[in-house]
């Protein structure tokens, strides 16, 4: 039974969500433009809609205890999954590649470039790229897809200009450099995957890709992430982030959690044997069979990581 006190309670919820500053309903990804749109020269970053969720989300808390308005994420995330799945019918999964890298990394960086170029040939080799969406490798991967089909000196000189413009995510002309180069090179033939979230919502969401689905909850969002590069994995540089993507890839290949293993490339060999020694933490769990069916590479190499990629999406998968 419905009593008036449910009533009155349902009209509130109903206020609320017509209230958030976000679209409960949203059936569709973002866009640059849906996040930054209202961002011009003569605007603050804080006046976009993607600076204005992420104040209310810090007000409301990161863990909501307000059911109105952890109703209105749920619906929101819910939103964005469906649309996720609407976007993998019109786009192969097997050809799905991820990079996965530090938000840290500037763009001054010789990795930075590398992952652009390495970007910019799998894109150009009919893979699509995924990333957590933000800024540093992740950035670099979306400008890579994005410059596809440009030439290599044009791309360069846009890495180029980036990083004297805005090293970091934390410099003021971060987000209009990138629309500067957006707006210098448009495109609408090569498609790329960003999969931010709020939690992080200070590092801004990378406008390069092309197709942005943002959440509130980042379990969803990494366990999305790490589900859908069935085409492999390349890791970059990273920290703690990085660590856990590895380990939760690591044990979706061990179980063959969706029938096969997927590669697992390590691009940087001192980064990963020296700074940050996992690669040979995975040879040895393999090697003593705690872990199975892990198919690793380590490499300095493009050349090496696209023929990886390539090779396994040639045995159909």
């Amino acid at each position: 039974m419905i009593t008036n006190n449910n009533i009155q309670k349902i009209e509130g919820m109903t206020e609320w969500l017509e209230a958030v500053p976000y679209d409960v309903t949203r059936d569709s990804l973002y866009a640059a433009a849906d996040l930054y749109g209202e961002c011009d020269e003569s605007a603050s970053l804080a006046e976009c809609y993607d600076s204005r969720v992420y104040e209310h989300y810090l007000k409301m808390g990161k863990n909501a205890r307000d059911v109105r308005e952890s109703l209105a994420r749920t619906l929101h995330d819910h939103g964005i999954h469906m649309a996720l799945d609407a976007f993998f019918e019109e786009h192969d999964s097997r050809l799905c590649v991820g990079i996965m890298g530090g938000h840290a990394l500037q763009r001054s960086d010789p990795m930075f470039a590398n992952i652009v170029l390495l970007s910019k040939r799998l894109t150009e080799e009919g893979f699509f790229m995924l990333s957590g969406g933000g800024p540093g490798a992740m950035e670099a991967t979306h400008l890579g897809a994005w410059m596809a089909g440009r030439t290599q000196e044009e791309t360069i000189e846009t890495v180029r200009y980036l990083a004297a413009a805005a090293e970091s995510f934390n410099d003021k002309a971060w987000l209009k450099s990138a629309l500067d180069v957006m707006h210098r090179y448009p495109q609408q033939q090569y498609v790329s995957l960003g999969i931010p979230t709020w939690l992080y919502g200070h590092e801004p969401s990378t406008p390069f890709a092309t197709h942005i689905a943002k959440f509130f909850e980042n379990s969803i969002r990494e366990d999305s992430i790490l589900t859908l590069a069935y085409g492999g994995i390349v890791y970059t540089p990273g920290s703690a982030g990085t660590m856990q993507e590895i380990f939760q890839d690591a044990v979706q290949n061990h179980y063959l959690s969706f029938g096969f293993s997927s590669p697992m490339v390590f691009f940087g060999h001192r980064y990963w044997t020296e700074e940050m020694p996992v690669y040979p933490l995975l040879q040895h769990l393999m090697g003593t069979g705690k872990y199975k069916n892990l198919l690793l590479t380590l490499t300095d190499e493009i050349g090496e990581i696209e023929n990886v990629i390539k090779e396994f999406r040639s045995k159909g998968v």
